[in-house]
């Protein structure tokens, strides 16, 4: 007893971690997890796939997963505990493995801590019952079992603390994730013993959709060799709190391309031990490991956004580029026409955006700002009132037990009523809707097991189906916001009879009144029923990826989604072929390290272009950069026009298919981008003089961390009047700057344009800017990759933070509507006649789409692409533009 009360009390020093994304504990993913790190140790094309079957993660430079515990040895307490702030008396933790048998197989161990707030799993761990490894275990509410890694109680503030031994089927390298709503981690041992661990995946400390696996980066492992002949342990931590649709899945797959996550189910678990014979308060047995503690080791602050996370793409500028003569003849040349140029063609006012086509990105760069999607989930293409009434119930297929088929039809009427009030159940439940959903689930409990096992079963609702390449809208679906008014006592068919089948059917997400109106009303019929609860109920589920619903048209409407994502599969036979043939030129030179970045723009009637970015190794031990253009044409399609002038013959087509009847890579003719050309930030200005002082420092820091030289800055002063613009300008530590000085009110459209005419290279390029923005260090290589002149234009998408945010803990939106951050080379910027300077003199606003309609015009495309950590401060508009306040315009009226 004395124990138990000690341990209570060290409970209220433990740190309880924030729930926000990738907080809680040191973070044992890297963006390894990027399946560009696949590739490490390649040598040639035709070992691509090879090498991704049999490479060992273990060996990755770029692996941030936790340092092992020496098996055997206790966590040190000094690390957990710096300072000796609340450390505990000692860590017991079991070392050993129990002693197991064959009948343990296909079940695992399940406790439940019930009537816990909270969504955090660091919450969970401040229950008085959690096994602390410094505590004398207590008992739990429930102790049972499930038969598979995937469980769904549909049931509101709770814990689970699921452990046992995963049995892999085979030996070889293996990939976990773990999904969930809310908050969960996956702990796995590399041996049979609960102490140490050496993988640990967290769901960011925020909650996905069921079989949601790769939302976060923090969510997927790196491989890990498992071998068939051994059993691992592993623990599985679940927070759930009073609103959204509960859930907690594991998944797996082989570590090869194009694999998806499974769920691990029965063949391939087992008990940690048989607890059908014990009392509650039997406890010896209960394991006490790292995973039970605070993370195992001391907290660490996480980033709150993916984005924040390193990222190779982020520092591979640095990295020595390949000579140009050596990638010369490794392709053929081809024509390069796509047919969404919509050169001379008449666009309307405003309609380029229109026009506009977004490009696929492998591997994930995690621009998904999935950190703000508490409160915005456009991204799931779903109703908001049929989220907050259904959740994601409707991709789960619960696991059916005998004598359920009756009462799960019935529920399944009953919860499609909400839906079509005259009480016609439709013939197929709703389709994803295109609109957005702006507010999380706030239902005081999950919908009924029958109607969503119901819902599952209908055609086409396990899993998205559409492919993720595809340039056509999502269908359109009837809206549910007619619906928003009705309550649920005034559904008809809710009458008394029904309402007293919801406690027997044990659906609480079909209560017909609230905990508070229940009080009132006083128990029914003279007694009180519990809702029963089956802690057991597992459930089936795809691999959920909503990025399939997506297409590469310019969506406006959801501004938290991040860039397309590229198949594994289509990037690494991309890079398969490129392989080939480079060193089939160069006889085996070069080795593939790993895939840093694959973009892809779609034309579906010539074929695909792509930008490889690779890191390779040249035989004597340079790391060397590869970024270049290469088209995959499609077998039979029609070359075009090249150049749309006629000045240059079109060259042989290159031969359009392999012997197999596929596409083949050719080098795309006038698409090449070059490394060294100078950018210019064009940035009128007018009394702001604290954004000034941030952007030039801004722009030194770039200057400093890059070495790069071949940029300049050109501030445009429309007369400021609380800061020496020029002379800050001077004393900046820029490479190359340049100050004009124009009078009047503020026009941004005539200070762009004066300082483009300032810029005498025609053959460089300007980049139309913005006081407020900060860049991320790789501005420079990605403006100079998506410009080429004559071909591209580049509009990058900015997030624009909001009211108390900063680049640090950046929350915010993508700012999806607006083209005003642009980069073109100047002599396309003078052929389509510059800024519309007669039109939008000192009005502010709609100047870049009239930019954009003249650009796309003359033929030119124009990439765009969210940018890594590219924000546009928050910022008010007052003192802007010179715009006088009411009380000075007072003091000056006569």
């Amino acid at each position: 007893m004395t124990s138990a009360v000690t341990c209570a009390t060290l409970l209220g020093s433990v740190p309880e971690p924030r729930r926000t994304p990738g907080s809680g504990l040191e973070r044992v993913v890297s963006d390894g997890v990027n399946d560009g790190e696949k590739l490490s140790g390649v040598t040639d094309g035709r070992g691509v796939r090879a090498a991704l079957s049999t490479q060992r993660a273990e060996d990755s430079s770029e692996s941030r997963e936790e340092e092992r515990v020496p098996e055997g040895r206790d966590p040190d307490p000094d690390a957990l505990f710096p300072g000796g702030a609340g450390r505990p008396l000692s860590l017991n933790l079991t070392r050993q493995a129990p002693w197991w048998q064959e009948e343990y197989k296909g079940q695992v161990n399940l406790h439940v801590f019930e009537d816990w707030c909270g969504g955090a799993v660091g919450h969970l761990r401040r229950n008085l019952h959690f096994p602390l490894p410094s505590c004398e275990p207590l008992p739990p509410q429930t102790r049972t079992t499930v038969r598979k890694l995937a469980v769904s109680p549909k049931w509101k503030n709770y814990g689970l603390r699921i452990f046992g031994f995963i049995h892999p089927a085979r030996d070889g390298d293996v990939q976990f994730s773990v999904a969930s709503d809310d908050n969960s981690e996956f702990w796995l041992s590399p041996t049979a013993s609960p102490c140490p661990f050496s993988v640990t995946l967290q769901t960011g400390s925020e909650w996905t959709a069921p079989g949601e696996f790769t939302k976060f980066s923090s969510q997927v492992s790196k491989p890990r060799r498992l071998m068939a002949s051994r059993r691992y342990y592993f623990e599985l931590l679940h927070k759930q709190d009073d609103r959204g649709s509960d859930h907690v899945e594991v998944g797996w797959r082989a570590f090869l391309p194009g694999l998806k996550f499974e769920v691990i189910g029965s063949a391939h678990i087992s008990l940690y031990t048989d607890e059908s014979a014990l009392k509650m308060d039997h406890v010896a047995h209960v394991p006490q490991s790292p995973a039970s503690h605070v993370g195992g080791r001391l907290l660490q602050e996480e980033p709150r956004a993916d984005m924040l996370r390193p990222d190779p793409r982020d520092t591979f500028f640095l990295t020595p580029r390949v000579e140009p003569w050596s990638l010369e003849n490794v392709l053929e040349p081809c024509a390069y026409a796509p047919t969404y140029v919509v050169k001379d063609f008449p666009i309307a006012r405003y309609q380029g955006l229109q026009f506009v086509y977004l490009s696929f990105v492998y591997p994930n760069d995690h621009t998904r700002l999935t950190h703000m999607e508490t409160d915005n989930k456009c991204f799931y293409r779903e109703s908001p009132l049929y989220l907050e009434r259904f959740g994601f119930y409707k991709y789960m297929k619960m696991d059916r037990e005998e004598g359920e088929e009756d009462e799960e039809e019935e529920v399944q009427r009953r919860a499609f009523l909400f839906l079509n009030p005259d009480g016609e159940c439709p013939q197929r439940p709703p389709a994803p809707s295109a609109g957005p959903a702006l507010l999380r689930p706030r239902a005081p409990a999950p919908a009924t097991q029958g109607s969503r096992e119901g819902q599952a079963r209908e055609p086409g609702l396990t899993a998205p189906t559409a492919d993720s390449n595809s340039s056509s809208e999502a269908q359109p679906v009837t809206s549910f916001l007619s619906l928003s008014q009705v309550s649920r006592l005034q559904l008809p068919g809710e009458n008394e009879e029904e309402e007293e089948g919801d406690d027997e059917e044990g659906a609480q997400g079909e209560e017909a009144a609230s905990e508070d109106s229940e009080e009132k009303a006083g128990p029914a019929r003279g007694r009180w029923r519990e809702d029963a609860i089956n802690w057991q109920r597992t459930f089936s589920v795809g691999n959920v990826d909503f990025e399939m619903l997506r297409s590469d048209w310019n969506d406006l409407r959801c501004n938290v989604s991040g860039n397309l994502q590229l198949p594994e599969a289509e990037a690494v036979d991309v890079v398969a072929q490129y392989m080939e043939r480079l060193n089939a030129r160069h006889g085996g030179r070069y080795a593939l390290l790993r895939i840093v970045n694959v973009e892809k723009r779609r034309d579906s009637a010539r074929g695909s272009r792509f930008l490889l970015e690779l890191e390779l190794q040249e035989r004597g031990g340079r790391r060397l950069r590869l970024s270049e253009y290469v088209f995959l044409r499609l077998p039979g399609a029609r070359a075009g026009d090249t150049d749309g002038d006629g000045d240059s013959p079109e060259p042989a087509p290159a031969a359009s298919a392999r012997p197999d009847g596929r596409p083949e890579l050719c080098r795309p003719l006038r698409l090449a981008w070059r490394q060294d050309v100078m950018v210019h930030f064009i940035v009128p200005v007018k009394n702001q003089a604290r954004w000034v002082v941030q952007f030039l420092a801004d722009m030194a820091a770039l200057h400093a961390r890059t070495g790069d030289s071949r940029f300049s800055v050109i501030l445009v002063d429309f007369e400021s009047e609380d800061m020496d613009v020029e002379r800050a300008l001077r004393a900046a530590p820029l490479p190359r700057y340049r100050y004009l000085r124009r009078t009047g009110n503020f026009e941004r459209s005539a200070g762009l344009q004066a300082g483009v005419a300032a810029v005498e290279d025609a053959s460089s390029i300007v980049f139309l800017c913005d006081l407020h923005i900060h860049f991320p260090p790789g501005i420079l290589d990605g403006i100079r990759k998506h410009c080429v002149e004559g071909r591209l234009a580049f509009a990058p998408v900015v997030m624009r933070l909001g009211c108390g945010s900063s680049p640090g803990d950046p929350h915010g939106y993508w700012e999806v509507n607006g083209f005003g951050l642009f980069g073109i080379y100047k002599s396309d910027f003078d052929r389509i006649g510059g800024m519309n300077t007669e039109e939008f003199r000192d009005q502010w606003g709609g100047e870049d789409w009239e930019l954009l309609d003249r650009v796309l015009q003359a033929g030119l495309e124009v990439e765009r692409l969210r940018v890594r950590n590219f924000y546009h401060h928050f910022h008010s508009k007052r003192g802007m533009w010179g715009v006088r306040s009411r009380k000075a315009a007072r003091k000056e009226a006569p």
